[in-house]
Protein backbone atom coordinates (compact mmCIF):
# COMPACT_ATOMS: atom_id res chain seq x y z
CA UNK A 1 0.00 0.00 0.00
CA UNK A 2 1.40 3.41 -1.11
CA UNK A 3 2.02 6.33 1.23
CA UNK A 4 -0.68 8.01 -0.07
CA UNK A 5 -2.86 5.64 0.39
CA UNK A 6 -2.01 4.88 4.01
CA UNK A 7 -2.44 8.82 4.68
CA UNK A 8 -6.45 8.47 3.28
CA UNK A 9 -6.56 5.74 5.78
CA UNK A 10 -5.20 7.69 8.69
CA UNK A 11 -7.45 10.62 8.29
CA UNK A 12 -10.52 8.50 6.84
CA UNK A 13 -10.02 6.74 10.82
CA UNK A 14 -9.32 9.77 12.75
CA UNK A 15 -12.86 11.58 11.14
CA UNK A 16 -15.01 8.91 11.76
CA UNK A 17 -17.11 8.58 13.79
CA UNK A 18 -17.15 7.37 17.74
CA UNK A 19 -19.68 4.25 17.01
CA UNK A 20 -17.18 3.04 14.27
CA UNK A 21 -13.84 3.59 15.75
CA UNK A 22 -15.64 1.79 18.77
CA UNK A 23 -16.44 -0.94 16.72
CA UNK A 24 -13.16 -1.16 15.21
CA UNK A 25 -11.08 -1.23 18.96
CA UNK A 26 -13.37 -3.46 19.91
CA UNK A 27 -12.24 -6.08 17.74
CA UNK A 28 -8.73 -5.35 17.79
CA UNK A 29 -8.44 -5.90 22.01
CA UNK A 30 -11.65 -8.64 21.81
CA UNK A 31 -12.21 -10.32 18.44
CA UNK A 32 -8.80 -11.20 17.53
CA UNK A 33 -7.81 -12.86 21.29
CA UNK A 34 -10.90 -14.72 20.86
CA UNK A 35 -10.60 -15.87 17.56
CA UNK A 36 -6.51 -16.86 18.23
CA UNK A 37 -8.03 -18.88 21.57
CA UNK A 38 -10.62 -20.64 19.45
CA UNK A 39 -7.82 -21.81 16.72
CA UNK A 40 -5.64 -23.63 19.67
CA UNK A 41 -8.87 -25.38 20.81
CA UNK A 42 -9.86 -26.84 17.40
CA UNK A 43 -6.59 -27.55 16.90
CA UNK A 44 -6.07 -29.53 20.22
CA UNK A 45 -9.22 -30.74 20.06
CA UNK A 46 -9.83 -32.21 16.87
CA UNK A 47 -5.87 -31.86 15.11
CA UNK A 48 -4.55 -34.38 17.62
CA UNK A 49 -1.00 -34.20 17.99
CA UNK A 50 -1.41 -30.08 17.59
CA UNK A 51 2.20 -29.02 19.34
CA UNK A 52 3.42 -25.30 20.11
CA UNK A 53 6.58 -24.70 20.92
CA UNK A 54 7.58 -22.01 24.06
CA UNK A 55 9.21 -19.43 21.63
CA UNK A 56 5.36 -19.45 19.28
CA UNK A 57 3.50 -19.24 21.96
CA UNK A 58 5.52 -16.28 23.14
CA UNK A 59 4.87 -14.50 19.87
CA UNK A 60 1.44 -15.15 19.83
CA UNK A 61 1.06 -14.29 23.66
CA UNK A 62 2.82 -11.09 22.73
CA UNK A 63 1.08 -9.91 19.89
CA UNK A 64 -2.52 -10.24 21.98
CA UNK A 65 -1.07 -8.11 24.54
CA UNK A 66 0.04 -6.01 22.29
CA UNK A 67 -2.89 -5.27 20.59
CA UNK A 68 -5.03 -5.04 24.10
CA UNK A 69 -2.74 -2.44 24.90
CA UNK A 70 -2.76 -0.46 21.69
CA UNK A 71 -6.81 -0.92 21.86
CA UNK A 72 -6.78 0.32 25.45
CA UNK A 73 -4.96 3.38 24.87
CA UNK A 74 -6.77 4.61 21.24
CA UNK A 75 -10.47 3.44 23.24
CA UNK A 76 -9.09 5.73 26.13
CA UNK A 77 -8.19 8.53 23.77
CA UNK A 78 -11.17 8.59 21.90
CA UNK A 79 -13.45 8.46 25.93
CA UNK A 80 -10.77 11.36 26.55
CA UNK A 81 -11.76 13.25 23.48
CA UNK A 82 -15.22 12.71 24.80
CA UNK A 83 -14.53 14.36 28.26
CA UNK A 84 -12.92 17.40 26.83
CA UNK A 85 -15.99 17.92 24.34
CA UNK A 86 -18.47 17.35 27.54
CA UNK A 87 -15.92 19.94 29.72
CA UNK A 88 -15.78 22.42 26.92
CA UNK A 89 -19.13 22.42 26.44
CA UNK A 90 -19.97 23.45 30.34
CA UNK A 91 -17.48 26.06 30.22
CA UNK A 92 -19.21 27.51 27.01
CA UNK A 93 -22.68 27.06 28.58
CA UNK A 94 -21.48 29.00 31.49
CA UNK A 95 -21.89 32.08 29.80
CA UNK A 96 -25.24 31.60 28.77
CA UNK A 97 -27.05 29.23 31.20
CA UNK A 98 -28.95 29.77 34.44
CA UNK A 99 -27.00 29.62 37.86
CA UNK A 100 -28.73 26.97 38.53
CA UNK A 101 -28.47 24.81 35.28
CA UNK A 102 -24.81 24.89 35.56
CA UNK A 103 -25.10 23.88 39.33
CA UNK A 104 -27.28 20.60 38.10
CA UNK A 105 -24.61 19.88 35.56
CA UNK A 106 -21.88 20.17 37.50
CA UNK A 107 -23.18 17.85 40.13
CA UNK A 108 -22.44 15.03 37.80
CA UNK A 109 -19.38 12.78 37.62
CA UNK A 110 -20.68 10.90 34.50
CA UNK A 111 -19.69 12.16 31.05
CA UNK A 112 -22.28 10.92 29.34
CA UNK A 113 -25.54 11.95 31.54
CA UNK A 114 -23.82 15.10 31.57
CA UNK A 115 -23.28 15.51 27.94
CA UNK A 116 -26.89 14.48 27.98
CA UNK A 117 -28.08 17.26 30.70
CA UNK A 118 -25.59 19.87 28.95
CA UNK A 119 -27.93 18.83 25.55
CA UNK A 120 -31.19 19.05 27.42
CA UNK A 121 -30.03 22.35 28.93
CA UNK A 122 -29.30 23.72 25.17
CA UNK A 123 -32.47 22.77 23.81
CA UNK A 124 -34.26 24.16 26.87
CA UNK A 125 -32.49 27.25 26.22
CA UNK A 126 -32.98 27.52 22.35
CA UNK A 127 -36.88 26.70 22.72
CA UNK A 128 -36.92 29.80 25.02
CA UNK A 129 -34.74 31.67 22.77
CA UNK A 130 -37.24 31.22 20.27
CA UNK A 131 -40.13 31.89 21.49
CA UNK A 132 -38.24 35.66 22.68
CA UNK A 133 -37.45 35.73 18.98
CA UNK A 134 -40.77 35.33 18.50
CA UNK A 135 -42.19 37.61 21.34
CA UNK A 136 -39.64 40.00 19.84
CA UNK A 137 -40.81 40.15 16.15
CA UNK A 138 -44.43 40.72 17.16
CA UNK A 139 -43.55 43.37 19.12
CA UNK A 140 -41.16 45.12 16.79
CA UNK A 141 -44.20 44.69 14.09
CA UNK A 142 -46.31 46.33 16.86
CA UNK A 143 -43.68 49.23 17.26
CA UNK A 144 -43.16 49.73 13.50
CA UNK A 145 -47.15 49.56 13.26
CA UNK A 146 -47.45 52.55 15.80
CA UNK A 147 -44.69 54.20 14.47
CA UNK A 148 -46.05 54.58 11.07
CA UNK A 149 -49.13 55.44 12.16
CA UNK A 150 -47.81 57.91 14.21
CA UNK A 151 -45.79 59.73 12.04
CA UNK A 152 -48.66 60.05 9.45
CA UNK A 153 -50.92 61.63 11.97
CA UNK A 154 -47.51 63.46 13.42
CA UNK A 155 -48.41 67.00 13.95
CA UNK A 156 -45.70 68.48 16.28
CA UNK A 157 -42.54 66.83 17.44
CA UNK A 158 -44.41 66.13 20.89
CA UNK A 159 -46.59 63.61 19.17
CA UNK A 160 -43.84 61.74 18.09
CA UNK A 161 -42.05 61.90 21.20
CA UNK A 162 -44.81 60.29 23.21
CA UNK A 163 -45.30 57.63 20.57
CA UNK A 164 -41.56 56.95 21.09
CA UNK A 165 -41.92 56.45 24.80
CA UNK A 166 -45.21 54.20 24.90
CA UNK A 167 -43.88 51.67 22.42
CA UNK A 168 -40.32 51.55 23.88
CA UNK A 169 -41.85 51.23 27.58
CA UNK A 170 -44.24 48.48 26.70
CA UNK A 171 -41.23 46.67 24.08
CA UNK A 172 -39.16 46.44 27.55
CA UNK A 173 -42.44 45.57 29.90
CA UNK A 174 -41.46 48.21 31.50
CA UNK A 175 -43.86 50.39 33.79
CA UNK A 176 -42.88 53.86 33.54
CA UNK A 177 -41.07 56.00 31.47
CA UNK A 178 -39.97 59.12 31.89
CA UNK A 179 -38.16 61.48 29.19
CA UNK A 180 -36.37 64.37 30.81
CA UNK A 181 -34.72 67.23 29.18
CA UNK A 182 -31.51 68.91 30.55
CA UNK A 183 -31.96 73.04 31.40
CA UNK A 184 -29.53 75.32 29.77
CA UNK A 185 -27.16 75.88 32.54
CA UNK A 186 -26.81 71.55 33.14
CA UNK A 187 -27.99 72.22 36.65
CA UNK A 188 -31.66 70.39 36.24
CA UNK A 189 -33.53 68.42 34.84
CA UNK A 190 -37.25 69.33 33.32
CA UNK A 191 -40.02 65.86 32.86
CA UNK A 192 -41.29 66.39 29.08
CA UNK A 193 -43.27 63.77 29.37
CA UNK A 194 -44.60 60.41 31.35
CA UNK A 195 -46.11 57.24 30.32
CA UNK A 196 -47.32 54.67 32.47
CA UNK A 197 -49.63 56.76 35.37
CA UNK A 198 -51.13 60.21 35.08
CA UNK A 199 -50.23 61.46 38.91
CA UNK A 200 -48.48 64.07 37.53
CA UNK A 201 -50.26 65.34 34.23
CA UNK A 202 -50.13 68.75 33.21
CA UNK A 203 -47.54 69.68 36.10
CA UNK A 204 -44.36 71.00 35.15
CA UNK A 205 -41.53 69.21 37.06
CA UNK A 206 -38.08 70.00 37.66
CA UNK A 207 -35.63 68.32 39.54
CA UNK A 208 -32.07 69.59 40.40
CA UNK A 209 -29.23 67.46 39.18
CA UNK A 210 -27.79 67.56 43.15
CA UNK A 211 -30.56 66.15 44.19
CA UNK A 212 -30.51 63.33 42.20
CA UNK A 213 -26.61 61.72 41.81
CA UNK A 214 -28.06 58.47 39.28
CA UNK A 215 -29.17 61.07 36.81
CA UNK A 216 -26.03 62.99 37.69
CA UNK A 217 -23.91 60.06 36.72
CA UNK A 218 -25.30 59.29 33.83
CA UNK A 219 -25.01 63.13 32.46
CA UNK A 220 -21.62 63.08 33.76
CA UNK A 221 -20.09 60.07 32.21
CA UNK A 222 -22.27 60.19 28.88
CA UNK A 223 -22.85 56.30 29.80
CA UNK A 224 -26.41 54.41 30.57
CA UNK A 225 -26.89 52.99 33.96
CA UNK A 226 -28.67 49.94 34.87
CA UNK A 227 -30.35 49.21 38.08
CA UNK A 228 -31.14 45.75 38.95
CA UNK A 229 -34.73 44.53 41.05
CA UNK A 230 -32.97 43.76 44.05
CA UNK A 231 -30.92 47.29 44.66
CA UNK A 232 -32.45 50.31 45.76
CA UNK A 233 -31.01 54.03 44.00
CA UNK A 234 -30.89 54.87 47.35
CA UNK A 235 -32.94 58.75 46.09
CA UNK A 236 -35.07 61.03 48.25
CA UNK A 237 -36.67 62.87 45.39
CA UNK A 238 -39.91 63.29 47.24
CA UNK A 239 -43.47 62.40 45.47
CA UNK A 240 -41.34 61.71 42.39
CA UNK A 241 -39.41 59.06 44.03
CA UNK A 242 -42.18 56.56 42.60
CA UNK A 243 -41.42 57.58 39.09
CA UNK A 244 -38.04 55.94 39.25
CA UNK A 245 -38.05 52.85 41.40
CA UNK A 246 -36.50 49.49 40.68
CA UNK A 247 -35.18 47.72 38.22
CA UNK A 248 -34.40 51.02 36.25
CA UNK A 249 -32.82 51.82 33.08
CA UNK A 250 -31.45 54.93 32.14
CA UNK A 251 -29.16 55.97 29.09
CA UNK A 252 -28.03 59.77 28.33
CA UNK A 253 -29.40 61.83 25.45
CA UNK A 254 -26.67 62.82 22.97
CA UNK A 255 -26.06 65.21 20.13
CA UNK A 256 -22.03 65.69 19.09
CA UNK A 257 -20.88 64.98 22.67
CA UNK A 258 -23.46 66.69 24.37
CA UNK A 259 -26.17 65.55 26.70
CA UNK A 260 -29.57 66.82 25.77
CA UNK A 261 -31.10 64.64 28.59
CA UNK A 262 -32.23 61.21 29.63
CA UNK A 263 -34.57 58.06 28.93
CA UNK A 264 -35.55 56.11 31.80
CA UNK A 265 -37.89 53.01 31.79
CA UNK A 266 -38.30 51.81 35.58
CA UNK A 267 -40.60 48.84 37.00
CA UNK A 268 -41.24 45.46 35.07
CA UNK A 269 -44.24 43.47 35.00
CA UNK A 270 -43.39 40.83 34.85
CA UNK A 271 -40.85 41.38 38.10
CA UNK A 272 -37.80 40.80 36.58
CA UNK A 273 -34.94 43.02 36.19
CA UNK A 274 -33.60 44.78 32.84
CA UNK A 275 -30.89 43.32 30.43
CA UNK A 276 -27.32 44.41 28.85
CA UNK A 277 -29.50 43.73 25.80
CA UNK A 278 -33.21 46.14 27.35
CA UNK A 279 -30.17 48.46 28.09
CA UNK A 280 -28.33 49.08 24.23
CA UNK A 281 -31.88 48.81 22.94
CA UNK A 282 -32.85 51.61 24.62
CA UNK A 283 -29.47 53.62 24.28
CA UNK A 284 -29.82 52.92 20.53
CA UNK A 285 -33.16 54.45 20.44
CA UNK A 286 -32.12 57.40 22.90
CA UNK A 287 -29.87 58.40 20.00
CA UNK A 288 -32.50 58.87 17.54
CA UNK A 289 -34.55 60.31 19.68
CA UNK A 290 -32.10 63.30 20.65
CA UNK A 291 -31.93 63.00 16.50
CA UNK A 292 -35.49 64.30 16.54
CA UNK A 293 -35.43 66.79 19.58
CA UNK A 294 -32.67 68.72 17.53
CA UNK A 295 -33.58 68.55 14.19
CA UNK A 296 -37.17 69.98 15.96
CA UNK A 297 -35.61 73.27 17.65
CA UNK A 298 -33.65 73.67 14.46
CA UNK A 299 -36.89 73.39 12.70
CA UNK A 300 -38.35 75.66 15.26
CA UNK A 301 -36.03 78.10 14.84
CA UNK A 302 -35.69 78.34 11.13
CA UNK A 303 -40.21 78.51 11.61
CA UNK A 304 -39.19 81.36 13.73
CA UNK A 305 -37.02 83.17 11.22
CA UNK A 306 -39.58 82.91 8.36
CA UNK A 307 -41.75 84.09 10.70
CA UNK A 308 -40.32 86.84 11.79
CA UNK A 309 -38.86 87.97 8.20
CA UNK A 310 -42.76 88.09 6.74
CA UNK A 311 -44.01 90.09 10.02
CA UNK A 312 -41.45 92.51 9.54
CA UNK A 313 -43.01 92.80 5.66
CA UNK A 314 -46.56 93.05 7.63
CA UNK A 315 -45.32 95.39 9.72
CA UNK A 316 -44.17 97.44 7.17
CA UNK A 317 -47.42 97.91 5.85
CA UNK A 318 -49.37 98.86 8.65
CA UNK A 319 -46.47 101.68 8.96
CA UNK A 320 -47.30 102.93 5.58
CA UNK A 321 -51.13 104.14 7.23
CA UNK A 322 -50.83 106.62 10.23
CA UNK A 323 -54.47 106.01 10.77
CA UNK A 324 -54.13 101.84 10.67
CA UNK A 325 -50.80 101.81 12.48
CA UNK A 326 -50.89 99.12 15.49
CA UNK A 327 -53.71 97.35 13.60
CA UNK A 328 -52.07 93.68 13.72
CA UNK A 329 -50.79 94.05 17.02
CA UNK A 330 -54.33 94.90 18.49
CA UNK A 331 -56.34 92.33 16.31
CA UNK A 332 -53.80 89.56 17.60
CA UNK A 333 -54.47 90.95 21.10
CA UNK A 334 -58.23 90.64 20.43
CA UNK A 335 -58.15 87.55 18.78
CA UNK A 336 -56.35 86.00 21.92
CA UNK A 337 -58.52 87.23 24.01
CA UNK A 338 -62.00 85.82 21.96
CA UNK A 339 -59.54 82.52 21.63
CA UNK A 340 -58.79 81.87 25.62
CA UNK A 341 -62.74 83.06 26.89
CA UNK A 342 -63.71 80.16 24.99
CA UNK A 343 -61.18 78.17 26.27
CA UNK A 344 -59.52 77.36 23.17
CA UNK A 345 -56.05 74.67 22.77
CA UNK A 346 -52.89 76.68 23.19
CA UNK A 347 -51.77 75.81 19.71
CA UNK A 348 -55.54 77.50 18.31
CA UNK A 349 -54.09 80.35 20.31
CA UNK A 350 -50.91 80.51 18.90
CA UNK A 351 -52.30 80.02 15.04
CA UNK A 352 -54.81 83.00 15.40
CA UNK A 353 -52.03 85.23 17.12
CA UNK A 354 -49.57 84.58 14.05
CA UNK A 355 -52.47 85.05 11.81
CA UNK A 356 -53.40 88.03 12.62
CA UNK A 357 -50.25 89.21 12.71
CA UNK A 358 -50.12 88.27 9.09
CA UNK A 359 -53.82 88.71 7.74
CA UNK A 360 -53.57 91.94 6.33
CA UNK A 361 -49.77 90.84 4.76
CA UNK A 362 -51.18 91.10 1.01
CA UNK A 363 -52.03 95.06 1.18
CA UNK A 364 -47.95 94.95 0.13
CA UNK A 365 -49.31 94.02 -3.44
CA UNK A 366 -51.69 97.31 -3.14
CA UNK A 367 -50.62 100.29 -4.16
CA UNK A 368 -49.68 103.27 -2.03
CA UNK A 369 -52.07 105.42 -3.95
CA UNK A 370 -54.55 103.55 -3.26
CA UNK A 371 -53.62 102.33 0.18
CA UNK A 372 -52.89 105.12 2.01
CA UNK A 373 -55.57 107.13 0.20
CA UNK A 374 -57.64 110.06 2.47
CA UNK A 375 -60.93 109.43 1.47
CA UNK A 376 -63.62 106.76 0.43
CA UNK A 377 -62.28 104.51 -2.58
CA UNK A 378 -63.59 104.38 -5.80
CA UNK A 379 -65.16 100.95 -7.35
CA UNK A 380 -62.04 100.17 -9.18
CA UNK A 381 -59.91 101.13 -6.34
CA UNK A 382 -62.13 98.56 -4.37
CA UNK A 383 -61.72 95.97 -6.55
CA UNK A 384 -57.74 96.24 -5.79
CA UNK A 385 -57.63 96.39 -2.16
CA UNK A 386 -60.06 93.08 -2.34
CA UNK A 387 -57.39 91.39 -3.70
CA UNK A 388 -54.99 91.56 -0.54
CA UNK A 389 -56.31 88.44 0.92
CA UNK A 390 -55.41 86.39 -2.25
CA UNK A 391 -52.12 88.07 -2.28
CA UNK A 392 -50.92 87.52 1.20
CA UNK A 393 -51.73 84.08 1.11
CA UNK A 394 -49.77 83.90 -2.21
CA UNK A 395 -46.89 85.29 0.02
CA UNK A 396 -47.06 82.43 2.94
CA UNK A 397 -48.01 79.62 1.01
CA UNK A 398 -44.91 78.35 -0.29
CA UNK A 399 -43.71 78.15 3.32
CA UNK A 400 -44.84 75.22 4.42
CA UNK A 401 -44.10 75.94 7.32
CA UNK A 402 -46.64 78.95 7.29
CA UNK A 403 -49.05 77.09 5.55
CA UNK A 404 -51.43 76.49 8.22
CA UNK A 405 -52.16 80.27 8.30
CA UNK A 406 -53.11 80.57 5.05
CA UNK A 407 -57.15 80.06 5.86
CA UNK A 408 -57.25 83.09 8.10
CA UNK A 409 -55.22 85.38 5.64
CA UNK A 410 -56.91 84.57 2.65
CA UNK A 411 -60.98 84.54 4.32
CA UNK A 412 -60.96 86.87 6.82
CA UNK A 413 -63.41 89.43 5.02
CA UNK A 414 -65.77 86.60 4.76
CA UNK A 415 -69.29 86.64 5.94
CA UNK A 416 -71.70 84.29 6.60
CA UNK A 417 -74.22 84.95 4.23
CA UNK A 418 -71.85 85.02 1.39
CA UNK A 419 -71.81 88.74 0.73
CA UNK A 420 -67.72 88.59 1.44
CA UNK A 421 -64.64 87.95 -0.19
CA UNK A 422 -62.63 86.74 -2.33
CA UNK A 423 -64.49 83.61 -2.13
CA UNK A 424 -67.94 84.39 -0.93
CA UNK A 425 -67.74 81.34 1.80
CA UNK A 426 -71.26 81.02 4.03
CA UNK A 427 -72.35 79.44 7.03
CA UNK A 428 -70.65 76.64 7.87
CA UNK A 429 -67.36 76.90 5.62
CA UNK A 430 -65.77 79.72 7.43
CA UNK A 431 -63.94 78.22 9.89
CA UNK A 432 -64.05 79.35 13.71
CA UNK A 433 -61.28 81.03 13.78
CA UNK A 434 -61.14 82.87 10.57
CA UNK A 435 -65.15 84.17 12.38
CA UNK A 436 -62.78 85.38 15.14
CA UNK A 437 -60.30 87.25 13.34
CA UNK A 438 -63.25 88.88 11.38
CA UNK A 439 -64.69 89.98 14.55
CA UNK A 440 -61.52 91.57 15.63
CA UNK A 441 -60.81 92.92 12.60
CA UNK A 442 -63.92 94.47 12.06
CA UNK A 443 -64.21 95.93 15.96
CA UNK A 444 -60.52 97.00 15.32
CA UNK A 445 -61.13 99.08 11.98
CA UNK A 446 -64.55 100.65 13.16
CA UNK A 447 -62.77 102.14 16.48
CA UNK A 448 -59.78 103.78 14.41
CA UNK A 449 -59.36 106.94 13.31
CA UNK A 450 -59.79 107.39 9.70
CA UNK A 451 -59.40 110.22 6.82
CA UNK A 452 -63.02 110.25 6.34
CA UNK A 453 -64.02 110.06 9.89
CA UNK A 454 -63.35 109.45 13.18
CA UNK A 455 -62.66 106.14 15.59
CA UNK A 456 -66.15 105.34 17.33
CA UNK A 457 -66.71 104.17 20.43
CA UNK A 458 -66.63 101.19 21.94
CA UNK A 459 -70.45 100.83 22.73
CA UNK A 460 -71.39 102.07 19.24
CA UNK A 461 -68.59 99.96 17.40
CA UNK A 462 -70.02 96.54 19.84
CA UNK A 463 -73.99 98.01 18.54
CA UNK A 464 -72.88 97.66 15.13
CA UNK A 465 -71.06 94.02 15.17
CA UNK A 466 -74.23 92.74 17.20
CA UNK A 467 -76.41 94.37 14.11
CA UNK A 468 -74.35 92.28 11.57
CA UNK A 469 -76.73 89.46 12.41
CA UNK A 470 -76.33 87.72 8.86
CA UNK A 471 -72.56 88.50 9.07
CA UNK A 472 -71.05 87.53 11.89
CA UNK A 473 -71.30 84.67 14.42
CA UNK A 474 -72.75 86.07 16.80
CA UNK A 475 -72.08 84.05 19.84
CA UNK A 476 -68.37 84.94 19.28
CA UNK A 477 -69.73 88.88 18.88
CA UNK A 478 -71.41 88.15 22.19
CA UNK A 479 -68.61 87.13 23.88
CA UNK A 480 -66.59 89.85 22.43
CA UNK A 481 -68.77 92.29 23.77
CA UNK A 482 -68.74 91.00 27.02
CA UNK A 483 -64.55 90.61 27.21
CA UNK A 484 -65.00 94.88 26.19
CA UNK A 485 -67.39 96.08 28.42
CA UNK A 486 -65.01 94.52 31.06
CA UNK A 487 -62.08 97.24 30.27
Amino acid sequence: MSKKNNKKLFISIEHASILRKFTELFFLVSIVPLVILAYFYIQIAYGGGFHVGEKDFFWILLFVVIGIIVGYVAMRSVLRKLIDVTNQNKKALETVLPASDIEEIQGETNEITVLAQTFSAVTKRLEENVRNLELTKKTLHSVMSKIGHGISNMHNIDSFLELILETVTEALLGKIGVLMLLDKEGKSLSIKMIYGTNNFQGQKIDIKLEEFSIMNSIITSKKPMLIPFVETTGEDIGEYSCLFEPPLVGVPLIIQEHVKGILSVSGRRDGKSFSDEDMLLLLNLASQTAVAIENSKLNEDIESTYFETISALALAVDAKDQYSRGHLDRVAGYCVQIAEKMNLSDKDIKILRDAARLHDLGKIGIPDDVLCKKGPLTNEEWILMKKHPEIGEGIIKPISSLNHLCDIIRHHHEALDGSGYPDGLKGDEITLLVRITTVADIYDALTTNRPYRDGMSKEKACQILLDMEKQLDQKIVKLFVEIVNLK
